[in-house]
């Protein structure tokens, strides 16, 4: 009988613990020391949701799902988790599938949207550690319609919070986490990918005129040149400014919950539009939703039979 065909669905990553919060960073940053200021905010801002990432049993969640679908259609394959810069590694999950005697592999970031400063740096980690492996990798997913349905899914639950006399007028603001602006100097094509699913997202929504819906940035990191824009808290004090009082945010860039949307959302961006004198919820993470993983096994299948192993 024919081995299994191998599903590596990656992430980012996240520490487990308080404690391995400066290993963790001290990965991030290519091993280059983290200033004690800069950790022992960090540290905060997970203290301050549980005290851990939950990024790996929520990836680990999506590869059970998605290892689920692919079984139901008849065809063998196995799924393992492999993260970018913490445990799991991605090293450590090609040899669990070695170790099953696989040698085909269909690589997958659950981050739909393509950018050589994100998705190629995590497929050339799996190229540092293949070692004869044969690795079909799914770069874009963002116009996937089985994540577009999960989106229009969730946001469409969330809009329930509000009362039904203002509900057709709640406008929606896309988030992404934000890149070096120096991408656009080579044409990366994340901006243009974020604001295809966006559009597609406002599609099928069918929202009347009433409804408003912005896109912004969230999450820059800690350097010295300027991130792509605007960003988030300038969306919402935009809208507070334009009238608006309330606020949907749908972060379109992730697909589970981590430090991103449980602080940067959760936290810091409601606690800004409180100051605004506006109510901020957000939609609940589109994580293992059927739709999704759905279209996601198909994905996985279309890349394995295009390799002629199944």
């Amino acid at each position: 009988m024919a081995h299994p065909v191998g599903v590596l669905v990656m992430a980012y990553g996240g520490p487990s613990s308080l404690d391995e919060v400066e290993p963790y960073l001290l990965d991030v940053r290519g091993h280059r020391p983290t200033p004690a200021h800069v950790v022992a905010e960090v540290k905060a801002r997970y203290a301050a949701i549980g005290g851990r990432s939950p990024i790996l049993e929520k990836t680990e969640a999506q590869a059970s799902a998605l290892q689920s679908a692919l079984s139901g259609n008849g065809r063998r394959f196995s799924s393992v988790v492999g993260m970018r810069h913490w445990q799991p590694r991605i090293a450590e999950a090609l040899t669990t599938l070695r170790a099953q005697r696989i040698d085909r592999v269909v690589g997958v970031v659950m981050a739909p949207h393509y950018s050589r400063m994100s998705i190629d740096l995590y497929f050339s980690k799996v190229d540092e550690h293949r070692a004869g492996l044969e690795v079909a990798p799914i770069r874009e997913w963002h116009l996937l319609p089985g994540l577009l349905a999960a989106l229009v899914d969730r946001i469409t639950a969330a809009l329930t919070r509000f009362r039904a006399a203002e509900r057709a007028t709640v406008p929606l603001l896309f988030t992404a986490h934000s890149l070096p602006q120096r991408i656009l100097e080579s044409s990366d094509p994340y901006p243009t990918q974020l604001a295809e699913t966006v559009r597609a997202v406002v599609e099928r929504l069918g929202s009347g005129p009433g409804r408003e819906h912005r896109f912004a940035y969230q999450s820059a990191g800690r350097t010295g040149e300027p991130w792509l824009g605007p960003d988030a808290r300038q969306a919402v004090d935009a809208l507070a400014a334009a009238g608006h009082r309330t606020v949907l945010v749908a972060p379109v860039g992730f697909t589970c919950e981590h430090v991103e949307v449980l602080y940067d959302v959760d936290i810091e961006l409601r606690e800004h539009a409180r100051g605004m004198g506006v109510r901020l919820e957000r939609i609940e993470m589109v994580n293992d939703h059927p739709a999704m993983i759905a279209g996601l096994a198909e994905t996985v299948s279309e890349a394995a039979r295009a390799r002629g192993w199944v």
